[in-house]
């Protein structure tokens, strides 16, 4: 058809615009299909932390989370690797609920030991 419109102007903004739909809709297209995945995806993780009996439950489902709520899980996880190197076992698993027990027993061992020097400075 381009002869037939001798390559005018009107055939030029034809073909650009029947170009610009196509990819305009194609766009929509792919979007859906990846949106899809990625659900599919966070279904599949969301199943195998809630199976796992190490991973933490509260993993399922932070992708609804805020971006500064989820800036804090990310330090916290820089937290949980830190410690991971300084273990021998390479094999030793951490997650947040092991870490906050842990935390938790340091403070109330930190919590005893400060109570028993202050009774001993009252003894002296």
């Amino acid at each position: 058809t381009g002869p037939l419109f001798k390559y005018s102007d009107t055939w030029q903004l034809v073909i650009n615009t029947g170009t610009t739909i196509i990819t305009f809709l194609m766009v929509f297209l792919i979007q859906k299909s990846q949106n899809k995945d990625s659900k599919a995806i966070q279904l599949k993780l969301n199943e195998l932390i809630a199976a796992s009996r190490w991973a933490s439950n509260r993993m399922v489902d932070i992708e609804d989370l805020t971006e500064s709520e989820l800036d804090v899980l990310h330090k916290y996880y820089q937290k949980l690797s830190d410690m991971s190197e300084s273990d021998d076992d390479i094999h030793k698993s951490h997650s947040i609920d092991s870490a906050v027990d842990r935390q938790k027993e340091k403070n109330a061992k930190r919590s005893q030991r400060n109570k028993a020097i202050h009774d001993e400075e009252e003894n002296i």
